[in-house]
């Protein structure tokens, strides 16, 4: 399938970007080390470095950064956490979610280049990123596979100074406590920077599950089961991010960025079944054991030159790879005790990338600079899996063959930044990116190709020379492909109702679309940003989506391949079209400076704060609850940091909050989420110039985090989940 530009294209195409001058420190930043590195700005001298709300106030996009003071402020071991405590960003799971929308939307960049398959958040240890840049809409340079917005995790650069930090902590959940740590080393020395930031984090966490599901049995009969448990996931993980940067010459570097991953992760967990009504199920007394690894290895090597004062050119490639694999194991016992179920899957995967990719930037005249580039990207997937129940196969010719997919990304962009005037700058970009997905193996051969031209535009207006009060507006084009998994037409059958038979609309078996096209969305974004002269800040904007072609799961009664009987199906589809907008509105900032009626001037309380309000409509859905998936209707954070005056001690607290709500999945199903809440905590006391202790809690007070999908039928599946607080404590030290 191939997709062509609409008439958004030729509105599009109007200028660009203002070459807004990159941030500096207390001397020269190379040209790797840039807020916008494909700019070709004037340099600027400042006599302290830029804040996170300095940086941001500088850029040409719109586009959030969060530092070391966000980093390390609570303690975090995972990066996951680090960023649910940002505004418009919630995590539910492991998924990263903005805007609202699943995490699907989400692009995540790691040194603005794509994530590699099986990459999770909590993999990586914040001591092993520099920054995290949050962008809104996105841009040529980039992957337009960014509908709700894209976060780039950049990772530790090569400080100005000699570097030397450790830090050792315990954290407590349940049973027993873990341990976690990190050493940091860095230097420059003439030409050469080296930094080598070293990390092992380890987890043990307890969840308590409840749940009620009303259905029918395998022959068809009314049966409500009620269901009670408790997982244990536990796990220990390592990090390593070294980097090399070399000074070749005066306008010349090279850079050598690695990064590992490997964690190693089990759980052990079990359910007893009560029947309300009906017949047993086969077991009710079910215990289960996983336990496997994912491992991630990644080298880049980028060449950076300027030519002359408006000449350069940038170069990069890339390898990398990564392997997974898991082991797990069902017992099903029946009400007498005796053994019933017996089942067993296994399964691995390999991942291996090699990326290029260049650009070169010029000015043109006085006003513009253009960029030109593109990008080839080559990654290829192996995975095999076995189910044996009872020690046989489950689907022999399906169940268990191995599949291979190489997914094939080509990419040209060109986009010019545009000083219109010392008020209005505009970024106008073009990017065609191919993508082309092979897959072979039982139930799983196919070819997917999808070409999107995506148009964009970014202005700016800025109201005073200072850029204290701007004005951003966007009209961009992005999309998401969909992935291997979603294409791959293999079933994967629901156990609880074994294929001699039927199964029911709340244990559907699942299977993939290889004719399932590309999301598309046409975005429009504005925001005003003011800036105060004591580095507070606040912000409101509006967006809004139109996506087609949207990805969402069918239910339906089929006949199928894999059993003698109707079976009920979920299966992704594209729907035609769905319509999402929304109001953000965020503050920060010290106290005095943002209430000046309510506190001194020199109080030392900082604040934050963010809204955001959300609405969507999914056109081929009825109403009124035909809203995007995931998509709450507001979310809330609140934020606040306080330093004792006369005693080494800060503190600080945050909240954020998401209130129930219902949507309308399919015809035949609707899910009902409930209200979310996180609150985090902690302090942190300065004892030396060298050495700091820090006390973190996360998830203080928990709430129970509930779902319910409810049929047309009368059918319906509860389920709550109970997680418990997490203890943590840091001692810091500055060699």
């Amino acid at each position: 399938m191939k997709l062509k530009p609409t008439a958004l294209a030729a509105s599009v195409m109007a200028a660009h970007l203002s070459l807004i001058p990159a941030h500096a420190q207390q001397e020269v930043q190379s040209d790797d080390n840039r807020a916008n590195p494909q700019q070709l700005d004037r340099v600027e001298v400042r006599a302290r470095q830029a804040s996170d709300t300095d940086m941001r106030r500088r850029q040409p996009v719109a586009k959030q950064i969060y530092g070391r003071e966000e980093l390390d402020k609570y303690g975090d071991t995972q990066l996951a956490d680090v960023l649910k405590r940002l505004p418009g960003i919630n995590m539910q799971g492991n998924q990263l979610r903005m805007r609202g929308l699943g995490g699907a939307f989400t692009q995540i960049l790691v040194n603005g280049d794509p994530a590699p398959p099986g990459f999770a958040l909590d993999q990586v240890n914040p001591a092993s990123v520099e920054r995290i840049e949050v962008s809104k809409a996105p841009t040529a340079d980039q992957s337009a596979q960014a509908i709700a917005g894209t976060v780039n995790i950049i990772l530790k650069d090569a400080p100005r100074v000699v570097q030397k930090d450790l830090r050792l902590g315990l954290a407590y959940n349940h049973d027993k406590p873990v341990v976690n740590g990190s050493f940091t080393y860095g230097d420059r020395k003439g030409g050469l920077g080296v930094v080598m930031p070293v990390s092992f984090f380890s987890w043990r966490l307890l969840n308590e599950n409840d749940g009620i599901r009303q259905g029918r049995d395998a022959q068809g009969k009314p049966q409500t089961l009620a269901t009670a448990g408790t997982d244990i996931p536990y796990g220990h993980g390592v990090n390593l991010a070294p980097r090399i940067n070399w000074k070749l010459g005066e306008d010349e570097t090279l850079t050598l960025q690695g990064f590992a991953v490997r964690n190693n992760f089990r759980n052990v967990g079990e359910t007893d079944t009560t029947v309300l009504q009906g017949s047993a199920p086969s077991s009710v007394d079910d215990q289960f054991t996983n336990r496997g690894y994912f491992q991630h290895a990644r080298l880049n090597l980028q060449y950076n030159n300027r030519f002359q004062e408006d000449q350069r050119l940038e170069l990069r490639v890339g390898a990398g790879g990564a392997s997974s694999e898991f082991d797990t194991r069902f017992l099903g016992r029946n009400a007498a005790g005796l053994p019933t179920v017996d089942r067993r899957t296994t399964g691995e995967g390999q991942n291996r990338g090699l990326n290029l990719s260049g650009k070169y930037s010029q000015f043109v005249g006085e006003a513009h600079t253009v960029t030109a580039g593109g990008e080839l990207e080559r990654r290829s997937r192996e995975e095999s899996r076995r189910t044996l129940e009872n020690g046989v196969d489950l689907l022999p010719g399906i169940e268990g063959q191995p599949f291979d997919a190489t997914v094939t990304r080509s990419a040209l962009f060109v986009q010019d930044e545009w000083e219109i005037s010392p008020q209005w700058s505009a970024y106008l970009g073009l990017r065609n990116e191919r993508i082309r997905t092979d897959s072979e193996g039982s139930g799983s051969t196919f070819r997917s190709t999808s070409s999107v031209l995506t148009p964009l535009l970014h202005l700016n207006y800025k109201f005073d020379p200072k850029a204290r009060d701007l004005l951003r507006m966007s009209l961009t084009r992005s999309y998401k492909a969909p992935d291997v998994q979603q294409l791959i037409a293999r079933p994967t059958i629901n156990t609880n109702y074994p294929t001699t038979g039927p199964n029911t609309e709340t244990a559907p078996d699942r299977v993939g679309n290889p004719a399932l096209e590309p999301e598309l969305a046409t975005g429009l974004d504005l925001a005003w940003e003011k800036y105060l002269s004591g580095g507070s800040m606040l912000s409101v904007g509006v967006f809004h989506r139109r996506i087609t072609g949207l990805i969402r799961n069918s239910l339906s009664l089929q006949n199928v391949g894999w059993a003698s009987q109707p079976r009920w199906v979920a299966m992704p589809v594209n729907l035609s079209r769905v319509h999402t907008s929304g109001l953000e509105l965020e503050i920060k900032g010290r106290a005095g400076e943002l209430f000046p009626s309510l506190f001194e001037p020199a109080t030392a309380l900082s604040l934050r704060a963010s809204l955001s309000i959300y609405r969507s409509k999914v056109e081929d859905l009825p109403g009124p609850d035909n809203r995007l998936e995931q998509q709450q209707p507001w979310s809330f954070t609140f934020g606040a940091d306080y330093r004792l005056k006369d005693v080494p001690v800060s503190m600080g607290l945050n909240l954020n909050f998401t209130p129930s709500y219902d949507v309308q999945q399919t015809l035949l199903s609707r899910l009902s989420t409930g209200r979310a809440r996180g609150m985090d905590a902690y302090v942190l006391w300065t004892m030396s110039r060298s050495d700091s202790l820090r006390f973190g809690v996360q998830n203080l007070a928990p709430v129970a985090n509930t779902s319910a999908t409810v049929y047309t039928s009368g059918d319906f599946a509860l389920s709550e989940r109970r997680q418990r607080a997490w203890y943590a404590v840091n001692w810091e030290h500055k060699f």
